[in-house]
């Protein structure tokens, strides 16, 4: 029953990671396509004055516009995030945890989409960027973006909560094991004493004799 128990967690968890992953993906590449399609690439367009616009540039580098002209090394790094999570996923019991590698998996994906299709050409494509919120940040990202920073952050509280894979706080695990359990010694049984095995033995007898 716990192994059963066990796999029905673990493909809930899989079904969530695959659905964030794939719903961020989808909404990222979405908006990118309407982007691309509507505005002129430099075109800006104030859709709440100062606080949210749209700007859109083509990225070479990597989330919110940094280290331009590594292309190439940020292909390679996302396409290892990509196999990793893939080959990790296995291991998530969490629903939280699932959606932390859900986020970051859509996001990775949809970055590493536009640098393998989009010019100048395979591998090292530019990334499309159109979310400008001036008052916050003085730079300009997309939806795959929002998503890997989001994901940090849920990472850094599961982990400051120490919440594990399992969904368990370290906390929780520690104390229902056997030995933090006043109950399993309250029930192990007694014992045995030498000196008081050696009362109800022969050579009690001898010495009474």
């Amino acid at each position: 029953m716990a192994r059963k128990a066990t796999a029905k967690v673990s493909f809930r968890a899989l079904i969530v990671l695959a659905v964030v992953a794939l719903g961020v993906y989808a909404l990222d590449q979405t908006s990118k396509f309407l982007v691309v399609t509507s505005l002129t690439e430099g075109d800006v367009v104030r859709v709440l004055d100062d606080v949210l616009q749209l700007h859109f540039v083509r990225n070479p580098g990597a989330a919110f516009s940094l280290a331009s002209g590594m292309t190439w090394i940020f292909s390679i790094i996302a396409t290892c995030v990509v196999f990793f999570i893939v080959w990790f996923a296995g291991r998530i019991r969490s629903v939280a945890w699932s959606v932390v590698f859900g986020l970051l998996l859509g996001g990775v994906l949809g970055n590493l989409t536009d640098r393998l299709l989009r010019e100048p050409g395979f591998g090292v494509g530019h990334v499309v960027d159109f979310i400008s919120t001036p008052w916050m940040i003085p730079a300009i990202y997309n939806v795959a973006d929002m998503s890997i920073v989001v994901s940090m952050g849920i990472f850094m509280i599961l982990t400051i909560r120490g919440i594990g894979l399992d969904g368990v706080r370290t906390s929780e695990s520690a104390a229902e094991s056997p030995a933090a359990d006043p109950d399993s010694r309250r029930d192990a049984p007694p014992r045995s004493d030498a000196r008081t095995d050696g009362l109800t033995g022969p050579a009690s007898t001898e010495s009474a004799l």
